[in-house]
């Protein structure tokens, strides 16, 4: 049986970890993570569906991720306009590889996405990596923050929920993020990289298109160098 001292030491030990530890450890992880929580997991497409996940940020200016992008071997994508919808299409079906074939838009923060960049893959510009970035109107840790969705093309068809021809993507997006830190590291551009372990709750679901995708919830968070070492 406990006695009366043992309880109370029990109930004094609750109160400082409940009272004191805890809210401090909570307050040190939001000034580290400043409204993550509040931070939208999923893109929306133009019509209001739910778009691609949300999967790596990178923190610098936007000159250092242009650098950055570029160094690691991506090519900004054209905006969608007429001209650049009858080249894609022409290319799709002449097999050509376009290194600036135009992405649709998503929208983050209520705007459409502010960068986008892609590597093509030979046999035209169904297949590609391609990635759009959102600028974040706050601070992360005193940097610029762009939250971007990394995805792979695996084909272009039809929508599963319009119809509309679209590309339609490979369900794993972990695998995009994780290729992208990669080849950053590799290129001498990115800096300390942080894991944010459960980002996402829902590990698993689908796109304006209707294509399925899959996740561990870790968002990549890559600080950027200032120059790269060839600069």
């Amino acid at each position: 049986m406990i006695d009366t001292q043992t309880l109370l030491l029990i109930a004094l030990a609750w109160a400082v970890v409940a009272y004191l530890i805890v809210p401090r450890l909570w307050v040190a992880y939001f000034r580290r993570h400043p409204l993550l929580t509040q931070l939208a997991r999923i893109t929306q497409t133009g019509d209001g569906h739910p778009g691609d996940p949300i999967n790596l940020a990178l923190l610098g200016t936007d000159e250092e991720l242009v650098k950055a992008m570029s160094a690691a071997g991506w090519f900004p994508a054209d905006p969608i306009t007429l001209a650049s919808s009858v080249r894609i299409a022409a290319d799709t079906v002449l097999r050509r590889a376009d290194d600036e074939a135009p992405v649709s838009n998503l929208f983050l923060f209520g705007r459409k996405q502010d960068l986008a960049f892609e590597q093509p893959i030979g046999g035209g510009p169904g297949r590609r990596h391609h990635v759009r970035f959102w600028r974040w109107d706050q601070l992360y840790q005193g940097h610029i923050a762009r939250f971007g969705a990394a995805t792979y093309d695996a084909k272009v068809g039809l929508s599963h929920t319009t119809g509309q021809v679209t590309h339609h993507i490979a369900p794993d997006i972990d695998a995009e993020r994780d290729r992208m830190v990669r080849e950053l590291q590799q290129a001498g551009v990115a800096g300390p990289v942080e894991w944010l372990d459960g980002f996402h709750s829902e590990l698993e679901g689908r796109n304006g298109g209707g294509d399925p995708w899959h996740t561990d919830g870790r968002l990549a968070i890559v600080t950027l160098r200032e120059t790269s070492p060839s600069a």
